[in-house]
């Protein structure tokens, strides 16, 4: 294996970190504050700072970069994106990488955010023409944004066949009813469109009584109860919800690939998505550390600089050492993705989602520890940083059930 970049993600990655490092990060204190200041007025909005930098990064070609190889014509050249072809998943890792240094703010320049991006290639792959035309043209126009109804309150959700929400399909529409929570997405001002799944036969076998549904938020019978704070951190213009269902009405032809596929649809989503919300959390890992060890060199406690102090070298060189083992563990998921697909990388990625979450949070916790008091505040990006890794320890599955994915695989080798 090969893991140095094509020269199309060479130029990519160089476009990208020199847009986030002189157009994103100088702005991005003040961008946070706006949509503070919005959320504590009572109003979920958008800064305007967002469409400036969106505009930019359009500008330059640096759009929807996530669009994968396959699937990306004609949308690549129509909306923008750099060179007019999508990326392997390879390529778009490193990519993913650097948006992650600005987590909280680069994807979203760059239309490469969850959920979107996962909602984009579930049209792009499993939408019909119309579909296409009416949400993922709009999407990766940047004119909406998405959100996912898969988890629920009233459930274990980490077993998503537990999903009792419903979607019956009644005469030519499907009748919808119940609750989601955690729904990324939905308190941006711009959220259009929810992939709803939901039940739709329980007499079927466990995967396949589920569908997926494409759910207007205005649809009658929507409501948004209330936005959801992560330890307190709301992640405003964009959030968390909990969203209720009560006898929506949407068209049969609203439908993704069929009733009973919506399994199918999820293991082709979040394959790819779990590579890149790992390659973001490791630019996150990496911008603790950098600011470690900075903070520990400039700071002087006891005669001696703080990374002198206790067993500081021996944290700051074990850091270096697992962000790098999991990068590597990364770009291998993504490799044996593209070669041969999500079967062919069942447990190469379900190791990397639980190791990389769990390498980032020690890395940026170390971190924090040497800023003290000041690490777990508003002035440094760390207690948020920190937050996010932990949150991922449990989206897209947590850990627990990717631990059970890896070790049914070892076993089998053996039966």
């Amino acid at each position: 294996m090969d893991f140095s970049l094509s020269p199309r993600a060479a130029e990519l990655a160089e476009l990208v970190s020199a847009f986030v490092t002189d157009e994103i990060e100088p702005v991005q204190d003040a961008y946070h504050r706006d949509v503070a200041e919005a959320r504590a007025a009572g109003t979920w909005a958008e800064s305007p700072i967002m469409g400036e930098l969106r505009a930019k990064a359009r500008a330059q070609g640096l759009w929807n970069l996530f669009l994968p190889v396959g699937h990306d014509q004609p949308y690549a050249e129509q909306f923008g994106t750099h060179g007019g072809a999508g990326l392997s998943n390879s390529d778009y890792a490193p990519l993913a990488e650097l948006m992650g240094r600005a987590t909280f703010l680069a994807p979203y320049v760059f239309n490469c955010n969850a959920p979107d991006t996962g909602n984009m290639e579930v049209l792009l792959k499993y939408g019909t023409e119309e579909q296409k035309k009416e949400w993922l043209e709009p999407l990766l126009d940047g004119q909406i944004r998405s959100a996912f109804g898969m988890t629920e309150p009233g459930v274990a959700s980490s077993d998503a066949t537990n999903m009792a929400a419903t979607a019956i399909v009644d005469g030519d529409e499907v009748l919808i009813n119940g609750t989601k929570w955690f729904s990324t997405g939905v308190g941006h001002p711009d959220c259009k469109i929810m992939i709803f799944m939901g039940l739709a036969d329980p007499d079927a076998d466990r995967h396949h009584r589920h569908t997926m549904v494409l759910v207007p938020l205005d649809s009658p019978g929507v409501t948004i109860d209330r936005m959801l704070s992560t330890n307190n951190v709301f992640d405003e213009p964009v959030g968390h919800g909990q969203v209720s269902f009560d006898n929506v009405r949407v068209p049969k032809a609203n439908i993704l690939l069929g009733e009973g596929r919506a399994f199918e649809i999820a293991q082709g989503r979040l394959g790819p998505g779990r590579i890149h919300h790992c390659m973001r959390l490791l630019g996150q890992a990496e911008v603790a550390l950098e600011l470690a060890i900075k903070r520990g060199m400039s700071r002087t406690a006891f005669g001696k600089p703080l990374i002198k102090l206790g067993g500081n070298p021996e944290r700051i060189a074990d850091a270096r050492i697992a962000i790098d083992q999991a990068r590597l563990l990364v770009l291998n998921a993504a490799w044996k993705l593209d070669v041969g697909g999500p079967m062919n990388a069942l447990s190469e990625v379900s190791q990397i989602k639980v190791i990389v979450p769990n390498v980032a949070q020690q890395v940026i916790d170390m971190a924090i520890q040497l800023h003290g008091g000041g690490g777990m505040s508003q002035d440094f990006p760390l207690s948020a940083m920190w937050t996010n890794a932990r949150a991922l320890r449990l989206a897209d599955g947590p850990d627990e059930v990717h631990r059970g994915v890896v070790a049914r695989i070892e076993i089998s080798k053996y039966l």
